[in-house]
């Protein structure tokens, strides 16, 4: 990693709701001599940001701005040979996020975001994993809530395990909280592009080695009720599960045949019949152009949930895992998933990235690949909560 950049890390989309929360946790948490600035297509914006993290903390008074937009790839290119690591929160990302990926994959730069889109995150493997390989790049995608808790919650609950043989983990996650207009806009635009996912999916299994002497799986379950932690349980075809599969197929420590599955996780069967009749409305809607236009202008960018209503928001991740004929209940635990501890989590990934002693990883990674340890010892001393339960 170059160290004779001007700055250990930039946060891209600092004016966006999520990257206003992400620059704030940086205002409290990086360490004094970390070198970092914000980055976003207004200046103006940018200071008024500025000016809120001077008042957490007034030596960020003078903290640097840059000017940098997605449709100026000389301004991306500028900001990408500046640092070290850049973090961005600009979504949705299949729209707005390939520049600043490619110019990172180029200029040897780690990039961060917290992604939840399937299609973006293949399209960047096949156009640019064996570039940022080639320059040394860590390319480290869903480093929010999708998939930071699902990831390393596996990896915690193989270290309670025997991974000598044959190893399961189910997932289940229950959360509440509110949507801002990033991830409303990210999840309808997903919706809208099953095609596409499916055809970036291909184009990726059709170029990414396997791994030699191992099985490693991430299979959909079914509807049925999960009595390991008392309650029903619903496939979840979120991009989690892909981001635990690829950690597992990374690393030897997923044992010689692995396999996971993911659900959501609610108290009543008929909250999941409502749940599903509105999922299957909601994805044809946002099919057709002129719904889809409806939809989106229902939020518009930059708003989000109030302090007061991210304080009553949490998540819980509860795994079963199975290996060397032991059973064990672990969870993850934290506050509200989609802002206050996705920014937690963004943050200190690029924390983790700029500041650790890491394996030399190169090309697009899972955090677990990335980080691992050292991102699970961070979250944990930041608050989330990773244990073993004991009463199911």
């Amino acid at each position: 990693m170059p160290d004779d950049r001007p700055y250990d890390l930039v946060l891209f989309g600092a004016t966006g709701f999520t990257g206003a929360l992400t620059a704030e946790y940086l205002a409290r948490h990086a360490p004094t001599w970390l070198r970092w600035a914000l980055a976003g297509r207004n200046p103006g914006k940018l200071a008024g940001v500025r000016d809120r993290l001077a008042a957490i903390d007034p030596a960020l008074a003078g903290l640097p701005l840059l000017t940098a937009d997605v449709t100026d790839p000389a301004s991306l290119r500028a900001v990408a040979e500046s640092a070290r690591v850049v973090a961005s929160t600009v979504g949705p990302y299949v729209h707005h996020g390939e520049p600043l990926v490619a110019a990172c994959a180029a200029a040897g730069t780690d990039y961060l975001d917290i992604t939840g889109e399937p299609e973006f995150v293949d399209l960047m493997y096949v156009r640019h994993h064996a570039e940022a390989v080639r320059t040394g790049a860590r390319l480290v995608h869903a480093c929010g809530f999708d998939s930071i808790p699902h990831d390393l919650g596996v990896w915690y609950t193989l270290k309670q395990l025997d991974t000598s043989g044959p190893v399961t983990v189910d997932g289940y996650v229950r959360a509440g909280g509110k949507f801002s207009a990033g991830t409303y806009h990210s999840a309808l635009t997903a919706f809208s592009r099953t095609g596409e996912m499916s055809r970036a999916a291909k184009a990726r299994k059709a170029v990414e080695p396997r791994p030699e002497g191992r099985r490693v799986r991430a299979v959909p379950g079914k509807v049925g009720r999960a009595k390991e932690i008392g309650m029903w349980a619903v496939p979840l075809p979120t991009i989690d599960p892909q981001v635990v599969r690829r950690s597992a197929a990374a690393r030897p420590e997923y044992g010689p045949d692995f396999r996971y599955r993911h659900f959501a996780a609610m108290k009543r069967l008929p909250t999941i019949l409502v749940a599903g009749v509105g999922m299957a409305g909601l994805v044809g809607l946002v099919k057709l152009p002129p719904t889809r236009r409806w939809l989106l202008g229902r939020l518009a960018s930059g708003q989000g949930p109030t302090a007061e209503q991210r304080a009553k928001s949490w998540f819980k991740v509860r795994f079963v895992g199975t290996g060397g004929g032991r059973t064990v209940l672990t969870e993850v635990a934290g506050g509200d998933p989609g802002y206050d501890e996705t920014a937690k989590m963004l943050a200190e990934s690029a924390l983790c990235l700029a500041c650790d002693d890491l394996p030399p990883t190169a090309g697009q990674v899972t955090p677990v690949t990335a980080m691992g340890d050292a991102l699970l010892d961070r979250l944990t001393r930041a608050g989330l909560t990773f244990r073993v339960r004991t009463d199911g």
